[in-house]
């Protein structure tokens, strides 16, 4: 029997496989003595049928709190107003110039 695993790659990898029917598929894993379950899936169309062979994990979702930290942002300046910051002077430069 071939690994699925690797079936399932060699599938993903040929773009005549990936595209294929579910009975030009079917008839593939066959002669490849692929799993049942995976024969099954693909015939069916149904992958919940892969479970019996890989097992089920539950995957739970990422937290969405774990990101980034928010950048704080400067208020904003009304026009004709001094800056908070304002920029540094040039430093080197005579001012007679």
């Amino acid at each position: 029997m071939t690994d699925t695993i690797e079936l399932l790659e060699a599938i993903g990898r040929n773009a005549s496989l990936r595209h294929a029917s579910a009975e030009e598929l079917g008839k593939v894993l066959e002669q490849a003595q692929a799993s049942t379950a995976l024969t099954a899936a693909v015939v069916f169309g149904d992958s919940s049928r892969l479970t019996q062979e890989f097992g089920q994990k539950r995957m739970d979702p990422p937290n969405s709190s774990q990101g980034l930290p928010d950048e704080e942002e400067e208020p904003d300046q009304e026009e004709g107003e001094e800056p908070l910051n304002p920029p540094a002077p040039d430093r080197g430069k005579s001012s007679l110039q």
